[in-house]
């Protein structure tokens, strides 16, 4: 297995919201990557995110590992939630919120 799946698995573990986007929550690269950090910042918690712009071998590698080919990915507690497009449709159905609540309050206990 890669240095790069190591890496990854490794994120995605010890990170209970992470989100691999192209640039960053305050200088995002694309527009989806954009609504996705705003949809995430609603949500009032901090998360952790890896610019895949400055990670090429993870940009490569992500889709593979995650059978995922796009991004945005949101993973919250080692688990793929979904891209631009769903992240965004479970803010403005009231999913999001108590997702990322339940991940940052059993980070806490």
């Amino acid at each position: 297995m890669s240095n790069t799946i190591e890496t990854i698995k490794e994120q995605i573990e010890s990170n209970d919201i992470l989100l691999y986007m192209k640039g960053t929550p305050r200088m995002p690269q694309c527009g989806f990557s954009s609504q996705a950090v705003q949809a995430l910042m609603s949500c009032g918690e901090r998360f952790a995110f890896v610019n895949i712009l400055e990670n090429p071998d993870i940009r490569a590698e992500l889709p593979k590992y995650a059978n995922w080919p796009t991004f945005p990915q949101l993973w919250i507690k080692g688990e793929l939630v979904g891209g631009c497009d769903i992240i965004v449709e479970m803010a403005q159905n009231g999913e999001l919120e108590p997702m990322v609540k339940d991940a940052v309050s059993d980070a806490e206990e």
